[in-house]
């Protein structure tokens, strides 16, 4: 079963028309959402990012995206996948209507899908440094869609130099993130991550790991930072929906894993 505009379909009778304009123009933008013991994780902190998304992009949302029924609906969705226990669900949205480039429309279409999630092994990853794309900032950056192209190309050149995960440079040469996850680093103290202004998605755990660290009073920054800062940090890790991943070495070069620290921040954050 699909959740296509709040009805439920079987997938088999799903029909996209030929002028769908995610399809022609990648005019949308989409939300990885977890499921876990029945309950959206993190639902809250998603909903603000589709309104920040939806407002960058001029799309206006249905009133049942910001009460019970969306989430209710999602939920309902992931029981019929048999995810209801740990689940992954995509919510995909894009403008409905035709046209060229000028849109008739700013009203919304939207589909989600559901599927059990089975989770990474909690081990680190090897990362290389991305040569194919350079990651540029722009009014969508900060949310998933419009700069998929970007991270399709660097997952290419992992899977093919035989990486785990790639670090996305800006047209700087500054660190951005990896290509699918926020990136963090731990150095005397203080917890870094790249700014938005570096063109990286502002992740969901991205904001519950700076919105921990002020709670706490720990010290972050978020900067413009060259690859090898990382080679002197206590620890590196990349954040998404899916949990927390240490990194064990950058190329050829092996990197400091702080077990404690990621240990206490998991914990922290319900991992």
């Amino acid at each position: 079963m699909l959740l296509y505009n709040n009805q439920f379909l079987p997938a088999q009778d799903l029909r996209i028309p030929l002028h769908n304009r995610a399809f022609q123009y990648n005019d949308s933008f989409f939300e990885t959402i977890m499921v876990v013991d029945g309950r959206l994780r993190f639902w809250n902190e998603h909903k603000t990012r589709m309104r920040e998304a939806a407002l960058a992009m001029k799309i206006s949302l249905p009133d049942y995206f910001w009460d019970e029924e969306l989430e209710d609906n999602l939920l309902r969705l992931a029981k019929q996948r048999n995810a209801t226990r740990r689940g992954r669900i995509k919510l995909k949205v894009w403008r409905a209507g035709e046209g060229l480039y000028t849109p008739q429309t700013r009203d919304a279409e939207w589909l989600a899908t559901a599927e059990v999630h089975h989770p990474a092994p909690d081990a680190g990853v090897r990362i290389g440094i991305c040569e194919t794309v350079r990651i540029s900032y722009s009014p969508f950056s900060h949310f998933k869609g419009p700069h998929a192209p970007f991270y399709v190309l660097a997952s290419m050149e992992k899977q093919a130099k035989g990486f785990d995960d790639m670090l996305l440079l800006n047209v700087e040469g500054y660190m951005s993130e990896l290509s699918s996850s926020n990136l963090f680093w731990l150095r005397e103290g203080v917890l870094y991550t790249p700014h938005l202004e570096t063109g990286c998605v502002n992740g969901i755990l991205r904001r519950k790991i700076l919105n921990w660290c002020h709670e706490q009073e720990f010290a972050v920054q978020q900067v413009q930072a060259k690859p090898d800062e990382l080679l002197f940090a206590s620890v590196v890790f990349g954040s998404n929906v899916t949990g927390i991943r240490s990194v064990l070495s950058l190329g050829n070069s092996a990197l400091h894993v702080d077990h404690q620290f990621l240990n206490q921040l998991k914990a922290r954050l319900g991992f």
